[in-house]
């Protein structure tokens, strides 16, 4: 497995986006790095759908319990040491101000 197009930053609990390459070649954009109450975990693309009014989020991808350890630690790693060829995102602010408003 590889990552790809690791970009940091802070959005929530949401730490990192990234592309995930397996070794068939296989690339799975959308994966997540959240920091949770027990450290990083990775997560899986999710759709979202209004189910009766509400609305929920589902996984479009299953990983494995194999595979999931192996990769939490892959994508800690990538974001304690980042590679110097994959770019940093700018956090997202919470709201906008007037001066955020080109007119």
């Amino acid at each position: 497995m590889k990552i790809k197009n690791f970009r940091q930053g802070e959005w929530g609990k949401i730490r990192a986006f990234f592309t995930l390459i397996t070794n068939e070649g296989l690339e799975i954009k959308g994966m997540k790095l959240v920091e949770g109450s027990k450290g990083f975990f990775v997560s899986a693309p999710q759709e979202k759908k209004e189910v009766n009014g509400s609305t929920e989020y589902y996984d479009t991808v299953w990983i494995p319990k194999e595979i999931r350890e192996p990769l939490n630690e892959l994508a800690s790693n990538e974001y304690a040491n980042p590679s110097s060829d994959m770019p940093k995102s700018e956090p997202r602010q919470a709201s906008l101000t007037e001066d955020d408003i080109p007119f």
